[in-house]
């Protein structure tokens, strides 16, 4: 817990010009590293349960699934994946690449409308867990059924073409299932619904 904390203050600018309007909650922002790192912890535990659900002969594969979206989807967001779920609006059904294109403009300075109260690299962060956890569920429905480049070629284009745009339909102000006043507390439209 003091490590949260002491890592939350570390986020927590002494004069910060772009967020005077609004201005850093040390409680939102300690809350959001505690979340993420939670999160974060899911996928390998979903990784052993997995594992211990499977044949012997099959359990690193199926462990190593959910190990790989990890390291997969970590880069896909950091590339793209962040500006298609949380860009600016195209239309309400996707976000425009361009915007957070390689994190550009992704820093320690808060959003006007995302994550108003922390830094959005911390919004970003915690997003991202959630895109790393979702194709790993689904690969306990074919666990001992697919192979390996097959799964990273359907953890790619799952995350781009189902993941981001549900984000950014649930998620984003502008979405619009957000603009139809649908409420996602827990992930229950984009992680679970897309995860099966």
């Amino acid at each position: 817990m003091m490590l949260a904390l002491a890592g939350a203050a570390a986020f927590i600018p002494q004069n910060h010009p772009e967020a005077t309007a609004n201005a850093f909650q040390p409680a939102d922002i300690a809350w959001m590293l505690t979340a993420s790192a939670l999160v974060l912890f899911m996928t390998p535990g979903l990784a052993f349960f997995y594992g211990g659900m499977v044949s012997r002969h099959n359990v690193i594969s199926t462990m190593l699934q959910s190990f790989i979206a990890l390291g997969i989807i970590s880069v896909l967001w950091y590339v793209v994946g962040f500006s298609l779920a949380f860009g600016d609006d195209i239309g309400g059904v996707i976000g425009d690449p361009r915007t957070f294109f390689m994190f550009n403009n992704v820093g320690t300075a808060a959003h006007a409308r995302l994550g108003t109260t922390m830094p959005l690299v911390l919004f970003a962060a915690f997003q991202l867990k959630f895109a790393i956890i979702t194709p790993a569920l689904i690969s306990g429905g074919f666990a001992e059924r697919i192979r390996f480049w097959g799964y990273l070629i359907f953890i790619c284009l799952f995350s781009l073409l189902i993941y981001c745009p549900l984000a950014h339909w649930a998620w984003h102000p502008d979405g619009f299932l957000a603009k139809w006043g649908v409420l996602d507390f827990a992930g229950g439209t984009v992680v679970h619904i897309s995860a099966g």
